[in-house]
């Protein structure tokens, strides 16, 4: 089979119980080759627990999971796995050893070579906190170490447990600057984030979890429409011309408008927006602009929650 034809992740009917808990539940998921994915949910969804899965630290009850081909569990994972990077979402590091000493530690850990130790401190904006003891690092610093880590070994896929946590806006930034040069190259990477604005542009797909299963997946503004979440098109006007607008918007079913201080606010379906914008027609250049505002990844994520 041509590796490229396959997934880099394909889930299949997985399942983990602990006891009564079931922690995932029945997910099937395909995270194809140089995605940025994301995966997002409640805590205790089962989102770590599938990340564990996916790297062969958990067994998985029931279902099958493969990674670039390869069966987790499997004689052939061993190999495969040295092609995996994994950010957890606690970042554990011996405060005994220096930023440098830490990669060395870990390469030789992954097998990877020494020399790739000081460009990934370079990359990951560490290079001047290389012979720093880590005890001395900040929160964020300590992440970047950790992501530095995860890049060890040139992997294929990243798996990344809320990455971002400690960084500031900057190094928020930089960071996905740099997820954006490795799916450049190849690499699929599949990210956790509570924060979900960070995601909303940065991601090619997203997973939701809710309680174990799988609840939507799809591109952003594919879970807008399975979300069926009202449009917000704002309109600037004096105020003298908002009865007109008013007007213009009371033949229209399912349509609610809001005075404010700069002109009007409508709520349509997303199906009515054409219907929106072309009943605005005849007020012309009264209308001195429009703004037509999406529902955010977060207004989607507790939508699809509440249906």
């Amino acid at each position: 089979m041509d590796p490229s034809a396959t997934a880099a992740i394909e889930v299949r009917g997985v399942h983990k119980h602990y006891g009564a808990l079931h922690a995932v539940d029945g997910i099937d998921l395909r995270v194809e080759r140089g995605e940025i994915f994301g995966l997002i949910g409640h805590n205790g969804a089962g989102k770590s627990t599938l990340f564990k899965m996916i790297l062969g630290l958990v067994t998985a009850t029931s279902g099958d999971i493969h990674v670039s081909g390869a069966t987790v569990q499997g004689r052939d994972f061993r190999a495969a796995r040295r092609h995996l990077g994994y950010l957890p979402e606690n970042v554990v590091l011996y405060d005994n050893l220096n930023g440098l000493e830490t990669l060395h530690f870990f390469a030789r850990l992954k097998g990877a070579p020494l020399s790739q130790c000081q460009a990934l401190l370079d990359r990951v904006g560490l290079a001047h906190a290389g012979k720093r003891s880590v005890r001395e690092y900040s929160k964020g610093m300590r992440q970047r170490l950790g992501f530095a880590q995860a890049l060890l070994g040139n992997p294929q896929v990243l798996l990344l447990d809320e990455p971002t946590n400690g960084l500031d806006p900057q190094a928020i930034r930089d960071f996905y600057a740099t997820l954006r040069e490795l799916q450049a190259g190849g690499v699929t990477i599949v990210i956790t984030s509570h924060i979900l604005a960070e995601l909303q542009e940065r991601v090619d797909r997203l997973a939701i979890l809710a309680a174990g299963k799988l609840q939507a997946l799809g591109s952003v503004q594919a879970l807008r429409e399975q979300a069926q979440m009202p449009l917000t098109i704002e309109l600037a006007l004096n105020e003298a011309d908002i009865p007109a607008a008013v007007l213009a918007m009371a033949p229209l079913a399912g349509i609610t408008t809001t005075a404010n201080a700069t002109g009007l606010s409508i709520s349509c379906p997303r199906g009515a927006k054409m219907t929106v914008l072309g009943a605005l027609g005849p007020l012309g250049a009264r209308v001195l602009d429009v703004n037509i505002i999406e529902p955010s990844l977060e207004d989607v994520y507790f939508g699809l929650r509440e249906n």
